[in-house]
This record gives C-alpha cells, sequence and structure tokens, in this order.
C-alpha cells in the first residue's frame, strides 16, 4: 500500500481570527492547547474556509498574526519537512548526504515527491520518526502528533499546527547545523511550479501573494478536481490518496479538502508564515487557491512585497499560458481550472475565438512568464479595465 496521504485538515472548530500578538519561542509540549479566538485588524478568512494560521517576524521576535494556531491539521507534504530533519539529524560534524539520499531529499523538498518520502517514512520506523521530533527540546513541538491509530502507514495523516510548523522553521533557521539550515532553505527556495509526482500547481498561497525572496514547502489532499500544470495536462487534478475512508471519527479531520501553504518570506527569511486551510466538500482547486492566496495576501507579513499587478478570475479547464500573445508554438505550461492570476499589462495579438466570445488582447501573467487570451479572463470587456498596455517581454 502508498503510504502517501497528502492530507490537510483542520479540527472542526468555527475559524476565529485572532489580534496581533506577540510571541516567545514555542515550549515543549505539556499537553494539548486551545487555539486562540480574537479578532485581527487584517486578516481575511473567506466564507467556508477552516484556518490555522502563524506569521512570525524573525527581526522583532513576535507573532504579527495567529489564528488558530494550536488548531491540529492533517499534514500533508508538510510533513516531508520533519522527515528531512530526522534523517539529518545526525549525519556527523560535516552532515555528509549520500548521493542516493540527495536525489531523494532534493525532489522531496522542491517538488513534494511522494516516493522519497514514502521511503524514509518506511525506512525510519514511521510514526516512530514523529515520536523522535516531539522527543528533540530544541524543536519544541507542542500540538504536533503520529497518524491516528490504524493509520501508521500514512505519513500525511500526521497532525501539525501553525505554530508547531513556525517553531520546526525556526529551529531551521536558527539552531540547526549550517549545512543542514542551508541544504533545506535552499531547496525550498527551488520549489517547483509543478510537483514531481502529479503535475499539481504548487506555487499557491505564498509563493503566488509574495514577490521572491520566498521559500515554500507547500501541502495539499482531496479531491480538488483539475489542479495540473506542466506544458501537457495531467490526467488527473488534485491527489486522491490511496487510502480507506476513516474508521471511526478522528480529531482531525482526514477527509475534507485541504490546502496549506508554509515558508518563509523576505529578505533574511525575515517571516515565517504558516498558513493551514481546510475547504468544504466539491471545492475546486481553483476557488481553494483563490481562497487560500486571499487569505494570504491579507496577513501581515513584515518584509514580504506583493507583485504589481491585478487579480483576475479565469474560467476554461486547462488554458494555456503563451510565449507571447498568440498560438504560436508549444504552451509554456498550462492554468488549472479556475484560478485566480496576476495580470501585469496586455497586449493585442491573434484573435481568438471561442464562440459566443472573439477576442484579440492578451494577458501577461508575471508569475508564469507567459500570456493567456483575454478571452479567459473573468471581465466583461475585451480589454481589462485598470489594466496598462505592454510590449512583449525580452526573449
Amino acid at each position: 500500500m502508498r503510504m502517501l496521504l497528502r492530507g490537510a485538515a483542520a479540527l472542526a472548530a468555527v475559524v476565529t481570527v485572532a489580534s496581533l500578538t506577540s510571541g516567545a519561542a514555542a515550549q515543549p509540549r505539556t499537553g494539548k492547547p486551545a487555539g486562540t479566538s480574537q479578532t485581527s485588524a487584517t486578516a481575511q478568512v473567506p466564507p467556508g474556509v477552516t484556518a490555522g494560521v502563524a506569521v512570525f517576524d524573525r527581526e522583532t521576535g513576535t507573532f504579527t498574526e495567529q489564528i488558530n494556531e494550536s488548531a491540529q491539521f492533517r499534514s500533508a507534504s508538510v510533513v516531508k519537512l520533519l522527515l528531512a530533519l530526522d534523517f539529518l539529524w545526525d549525519r556527523g560534524p560535516d552532515h555528509t548526504i549520500p548521493p542516493a539520499d540527495r536525489a531523494r531529499l532534493e525532489p522531496m523538498l522542491r517538488g513534494s515527491d511522494d516516493d522519497a518520502a514514502n521511503h524514509y517514512w518506511s525506512t525510519y520506523g514511521g510514526p516512530a520518526i514523529i515520536e523522535r521530533m516531539l522527543d528533540r527540546p530544541s524543536l519544541g513541538l507542542r500540538d504536533t502528533a503520529p497518524p491516528p491509530t490504524g493509520y501508521a502507514g500514512f505519513w500525511g495523516y500526521t497532525a501539525l499546527s501553525a505554530r508547531d510548523t513556525v517553531a520546526s522553521y525556526r529551529y531551521i533557521l536558527d539552531k540547526a547545523p549550517a549545512p543542514v539550515r542551508t541544504f533545506i532553505m535552499d531547496n525550498l527556495r527551488r520549489s517547483t511550479r509543478c510537483s514531481t509526482a502529479d503535475h499539481f500547481d504548487q506555487h499557491f498561497g505564498i509563493a503566488g501573494a509574495f514577490d521572491r525572496p520566498w521559500a515554500v514547502k507547500q501541502g495539499w489532499s482531496g479531491a480538488f478536481g483539475t489542479g495540473t500544470c506542466g506544458s501537457r495536462a495531467a490526467t488527473s487534478g488534485a491527489r486522491k490518496e490511496a487510502a480507506p475512508a476513516p474508521r471511526a471519527a478522528a480529531a482531525v479531520d482526514l477527509t475534507r479538502p485541504a490546502l496549506h501553504t508554509t515558508g518563509t518570506v523576505g529578505a533574511t527569511d525575515r517571516a515565517i508564515v504558516a498558513v493551514l486551510s481546510l475547504h468544504q466538500d466539491g471545492t475546486s482547486y481553483g476557488k481553494a487557491y483563490t481562497d487560500l492566496g486571499r487569505l494570504t495576501r491579507s496577513l501581515k507579513v513584515p518584509g514580504a512585497k506583493q507583485p504589481a499587478g491585478t487579480w483576475f478570475g479565469t474560467w476554461g479547464e486547462s488554458v494555456n499560458v503563451r510565449k507571447g500573445p498568440s498560438t504560436d508554438g508549444d504552451p509554456l505550461t498550462k492554468l488549472p481550472a479556475g484560478v485566480e492570476v496576476l495580470v501585469g499589462c496586455q497586449a493585442r495579438g491573434e484573435v481568438v475565438d471561442v464562440p459566443p466570445y472573439t477576442n484579440e488582447w492578451w494577458a501577461y501573467l508575471p508569475q508564469y512568464g507567459g500570456y493567456i487570451s483575454n478571452i479567459y479572463i473573468s471581465s466583461p470587456d475585451n480589454r481589462l479595465p485598470n489594466v496598462p498596455e505592454c510590449g512583449l517581454p525580452p526573449r
């Protein structure tokens, strides 16, 4: 049985937005704490979304956002940070990584490769990995827990919280040996848009909300429909895990669609951001992508810069992103169905006919490095309002 349950679902509590509060480093676990339930001046949690959020400013040593930060979510691929840390923990003074493991760890961190996670989970004890991480005071995990009884083979069912995710990044950045920090963070900075195994577009949340520099480890789970990217559409959308239905009610929701975005933002990795989100059954990837993006952009993230442009919704299945404003040549990639995109400018180009619509204008998407026909932008006019005209980008 493949052990790749990429879960991420929150407790069934109704999300409430917490005030901007300061916090110290996480202390070793002393039981399961309650989440906060105050209000924030900036954070916007979309209707129907359950979220756990923590944003930590490393420059001031304080949290700028905390929203249900102690609530447990199933981890999905965010647990791969712990798998990598566990393997690298006692590698000797130079932390030399054998070539075979480097060949697994790099795609696991950059492209969220599941086969690599399966290898480390099955080789190094499965749930025992999580227990080892909990027993390490320097990590200070409080809400993390192994998969529930009956699901020991599924690493994605590990329970995490937003504040524990921040604690993991704080350990990597501030306490881990330099070779470990450099290896992990350099790979997270090289996150690929298309995940390794299923061609899922993983540049949502942090990667879409902020300009580089950023480093991300994402997680996703559930039947979102088409969430694929790349020059060829994959045969399926968000991964559907090879797992049985939950046998009984669990403290952590194991079923609803989820999207997690975690990582660092800004020069010198100033801000650590963890946004764990759970969505209603039947939610499309485009809607989840849009909701998570809007939530992430609404947060107070010190040192972050939002990219220039205007956000628009899209329609259509696997819309091609082209090098220029025409259908010449192979597409650069394909848009997941219905995602919200950032438009930097627009240009006249080849006339596109999708009856009953005809349009000669094309939108340049800086985050994809290419164009889509305005016909697929959710706007009433052929020319997008308040978007400047542009020439072709440099070749």
